[in-house]
């Protein structure tokens, strides 16, 4: 040990250290927020079975985080709308640093990495514009903020970086919010979601929206497949008598595909789906809903809804080598949720919204 440490030391002398990775952190497969009983926040790491690895302190609950596809750090948001943003060294718990956001802007919970992982965008809103804005941040300086740009709409959500490394695609979920009203809705009645593609330099690539029959349903929540294919989750804000399909699928230059299924089970859903993921293994995607406490498949090529199960509070969810792991907020992981035997891990938080599978990870 004394010699390796020696050597060690000699190398970061030199400059020639190994760069640490995702592996010196245990090599998690996924990273989630919680919540402890004494009301104290964590970033958590999992490994692919649910088990927890380690828990990094957080100043408040959280709501996403984004993984750097190869060092050991993660940035986490605080619950939309919010102003936190940390980058958290998964190693040892420390913050590295805090991202600085303009006067007038919050967070709305999620980033994406450029596929190298030099670039951070983050989901933001100019608060007494309205306008929504991505937020472009320099990870080889310190995340230093470097730019911003429109992200095509009004309340961006989610965003995601397509498999080419670049391309984002951007949730924007067409509600106007204000800190001042927490999370009222302001402009229901004249609500326009849509789901962007961007260039990193924040040229407008492609827009889509639904039909005026679904201008009331919110763009949230995205999900990438190997491939492009970009499957998005919606939550109804009209007529809670009225039950449309809450899962669509798009892939650039194409058409609209909404998800089919029978009229009960898209009630299960009670008009929100809290989150999605795609698995390339099983090719399909799953999605969840706390409020209705079920976790759907869908297949991915046809949309055609396959299985559901029951699960209290249910809304992370990621796909993994083992199939679907989905967690709650009562504090369980439940990897293949629709299985006879499914797998669970009881853990003494509550689960945040969003599980969040390390790059690479999804469809190993």
């Amino acid at each position: 040990m004394v010699q390796r440490r020696a050597v060690l030391a000699g190398l970061c002398a030199a400059g020639l250290a190994p760069a640490q990775s995702w592996a010196d952190a245990g090599d998690p497969a996924y990273l989630s927020a919680a919540m402890r009983p004494d009301g104290t926040a964590v970033l958590c790491g999992l490994n692919r079975l649910g088990a927890r690895l380690f828990a990094r302190p957080l100043p408040a609950r959280g709501h996403a985080a984004a993984a750097h596809p190869t060092r050991p750090e993660a940035v986490a948001f605080a619950r939309r709308p919010g102003t936190f943003a940390l980058v958290v060294n998964c190693l040892d718990g420390t913050t590295k640093t805090r991202l600085a956001l303009p006067r007038g802007h919050h967070f709305y919970g999620h980033g994406a990495f450029s596929g190298d992982g030099d670039l951070l965008f983050t989901t933001e809103n100019a608060i007494e514009t309205a306008r929504g804005m991505i937020g472009v941040w320099d990870t080889r300086r310190g995340y230093r903020r470097v730019g911003a740009f429109s992200s095509g709409g009004i309340g961006p959500h989610d965003i995601q970086c397509l498999p080419d490394g670049q391309t984002l695609a951007v949730a924007n979920g067409g509600i106007e919010t204000h800190p001042e009203t927490g999370r009222l809705k302001l402009n229901i009645p004249t609500m326009r979601p849509n789901l962007s593609y961007v260039a990193p330099d924040g040229g407008i690539l492609e827009q889509v929206t639904l039909d005026a029959a679904y201008r009331k349903n919110s763009l949230r929540h995205l999900a990438i497949a190997g491939d492009g294919a970009v499957a998005f989750a919606l939550q109804w804000q009209g007529d809670p008598g009225t039950h449309p399909p809450l899962l669509g699928f798009h892939r650039q230059g194409g058409r609209v595909r909404l998800a089919a299924a029978a009229p009960d089970t898209v009630r299960r859903l009670s008009g929100y789906v809290g989150s999605l993921a795609v698995s390339d293994v099983e090719n399909a995607v799953a999605i969840t809903s706390p409020r209705g406490g079920v976790v759907q498949i869908f297949g991915l090529a046809d949309g055609g809804f396959r299985r559901q199960a029951a699960l209290p509070d249910v809304c992370g969810v990621a796909g993994g080598p083992g199939g679907f792991l989905v967690t709650n907020g009562l504090g369980q992981t439940v990897q293949n949720p629709t299985a006879a035997r499914a797998h669970v891990v009881e853990h003494a938080v509550q689960w945040d919204n969003h599980l969040v599978a390390l790059r690479g990870r999804r469809a190993a």
